[in-house]
């Protein structure tokens, strides 16, 4: 196997003080705006609305929460929380908002699965108002503004990261989570992503960033079980992804996508809504539903929704 990075890699800079001020100053200005955010109704977007299921300490929780253009995912189990990806540059203080409503203090993981804005846009504030066991970042880096703003968050709490390989799994809580990629050096930022299967009891979720076809069959090649119960649709149900041979290997009951009502992508294609519907796949839309709950006892998955029935693309 390629190796993708360093031994435990470990991305740290030292910081000016010049910086190391005007991010504490930025720092204040954010929780003055997250009280009086806490004050006002979070609801009015829809990106915070409160889940329908019972849940206990014992189940495993999902939340695919509506964070617009975006993927940010929140999961729970035993006590322990782990967080995949936090949105786009204005959701950060959303995305720390739901995480308090639900009692989050530290989060045992945070996976930024690749460098683009949708994704790691929100992380410099959940990185500042959270403490975090463990940071996964792709090897995959950006020239940005908003690459470097994760950069001095992860300097102010004097944090690393670490790129982790196929086949290492990690513990969280009674679950567990397994890396399936990136298997290659890529030349683009999606194809870097972070994918992980994560296990609880007989039920399995998929995640797989903004993978695309070509870093889906790198996946398919590597030789891994990828069956789920449950999909995150990758790339936001993009015809760049969720190919037939890869839907194939995972043959999950339920796809969850993550996108935008009226988003500039034509999210999702009607590509993959024919391939889905073709296999009877059950679709859970965030443009549509809001933020989507999968609860799991260890056999039985249970969600917040009904599943869409729409099959409307985004074109």
């Amino acid at each position: 196997m390629i190796e993708l990075r360093k031994q435990n890699r470990k991305y740290r800079r030292k910081s000016t003080l010049t910086t190391t001020i005007l991010f504490a100053a930025a720092l204040l200005i954010g929780v003055v705006s997250s009280r009086w955010e806490d004050s006002s109704d979070a609801h009015g977007s829809g990106q915070v609305s409160q889940a329908d299921v019972d849940t206990t300490d014992q189940n495993l929780e999902v939340h695919f929460i509506d964070i617009g253009q975006g993927d940010c995912t929140l999961i729970m189990c035993g006590g322990h929380a782990m967080l995949i990806d936090a949105g786009d540059n204005d959701k950060g203080t959303a995305v720390q908002l739901y995480l308090k409503k639900r009692g989050i203090e530290r989060l045992d993981y945070f996976v930024m699965t690749h460098p683009d804005a949708d994704h790691i846009g929100g992380a410099d504030v959940v990185l500042t108002k959270f403490d975090v066991d463990t940071v996964f970042m792709s090897y995959f880096e950006k020239d940005t503004k908003t690459y470097e703003d994760v950069v001095q968050a992860l300097d102010y709490k004097n944090m690393t990261w670490q790129t982790p390989e196929p086949g290492d799994s990690y513990a969280l809580g009674d679950a567990f989570f397994t890396i399936v990629a990136p298997n290659d050096l890529y030349e683009d930022a999606n194809n870097a992503s972070i994918a992980l299967l994560l296990q609880y009891g007989e039920t399995k979720f998929l995640f797989t960033g903004d993978c695309e076809e070509e870093a889906e069959n790198d996946i398919l090649e590597n030789g891994m079980d990828i069956h789920a119960d449950v999909y995150q649709a990758g790339h936001h149900g993009s015809r760049t992804a969720s190919s037939q041979d890869f839907m194939d290997a995972v043959k999950p009951t339920y796809a969850v996508i993550s996108c935008e009502e009226g988003n500039d992508y034509g999210h999702p294609h009607a590509e993959v809504l024919n391939r889905l519907r073709q296999m009877g796949i059950k679709v859970f839309r965030t443009d549509e539903q809001g933020s989507i709950v999968a609860v799991s006892d260890g056999k039985d998955i249970s969600w917040n929704c009904a599943p869409s029935e729409t099959w409307q693309t985004g074109e």
